[in-house]
């Protein structure tokens, strides 16, 4: 099946879990803060579409997406924080309502807010798929080109065996993805005023046996503390608030992604056709377009 590139981005990286309530969002969120931060032209997807968190998360629940037309089709412009170009269904539909959409239509809505968004150039773009391994996951990764998965799990045992399903879903028998790791989250406690005590409420080693399970990267764990919480709820910069401990979690997660992917070799479609999408997917000499490498 023919895969194709969102016009303008150059990285894909899909952040997913196998349930919900391990911190997915948040992990995706400032992921693409630190990108930004470190100079890349970063975007944020909100695909988790019926529970969209991104709003909250950047203190843009008020927020609503502008839309006009280009020849008969309609766009959207993305709304901009911390440096990040981020779209949400949370800022096109009313949040007190619930979202009762079939898989297809689902899909579809998903599908206008990555092709029918004004992104222009960008380097990495993250992905906050929805819990599990449903249609939103199984579109997404058959339709689109995409660079890396990022798996997101807590220490515990429930946790890590709904993790390990989604984790093999981007396996070679089945959507055929790259997973860059394994992200544990809730890793220990500190306490606010004792920053150099551990306390393992969920116990310890889930995200380390799942990556070596999957023969994959344990990219970093990130403590539960006070500062996560309350940034995820105020919509402040998790980034800014000064907690070293958090800040290098996270920025070591961002130098995996782009240690990994800065060098990966990018061929794209240099046909005249504005809205080509076209790639090779490394097959230059048989497609019938002219490619730039």
């Amino acid at each position: 099946m023919h895969k194709k590139r969102i016009k303008g981005v150059k990285h894909i990286v899909v952040v997913a879990s196998g349930k919900g309530g391990v911190g997915k969002s948040t992990v995706a969120a400032n992921l693409a803060i630190m990108l930004a931060k470190k100079g890349y032209k970063t975007a944020l997807v909100d695909a988790d579409i019926y529970g969209p968190s991104m709003p909250i998360i950047f203190g843009l629940s008020d927020a609503k997406i502008s839309v006009y037309m280009r020849g008969e089709q309609e766009f959207m412009l993305p709304v901009e924080k911390y440096g990040v170009k981020m779209i949400s269904l949370g800022m096109l539909a009313d949040p007190k309502q619930a979202v009762i959409w079939r898989g297809p239509l689902a899909a579809n809505a998903l599908n206008m807010m990555f092709t029918n968004t004004e992104w222009g150039d960008i380097d990495y773009m993250i992905v906050d798929f929805p819990p599990g391994t449903g249609d939103i996951q199984i579109s997404t990764l058959q339709q689109y080109r995409i660079s890396a998965a990022i798996v997101v799990t807590t220490p515990q045992i429930i946790a890590v065996s709904d993790a390990r399903k989604g984790a093999d879903m981007f396996t070679p028998s089945k959507m055929n993805v790259p997973l860059l790791g394994v992200v544990e989250n809730m890793s220990w406690f500190t306490p606010q005023n004792h920053p150099d005590e551990k306390y393992y409420i969920f116990g310890q080693g889930g995200g380390e046996a799942l990556a070596r399970e999957f023969n994959t990267e344990f990219l970093v764990q990130i403590p539960l503390v006070k500062d996560v919480c309350d940034s995820s709820e105020s919509g402040g910069n998790l980034m800014e608030m000064g907690n070293p401990i958090i800040n290098a979690a996270f920025e070591k997660l961002a130098e995996r992604v782009y240690i990994q992917l800065d060098e990966e070799e990018i061929c794209e479609c240099d046909c005249d056709d504005e809205d080509c999408s076209n790639d090779c997917n490394g097959n230059c000499d048989e497609c019938s377009h002219k490619h730039k490498h």
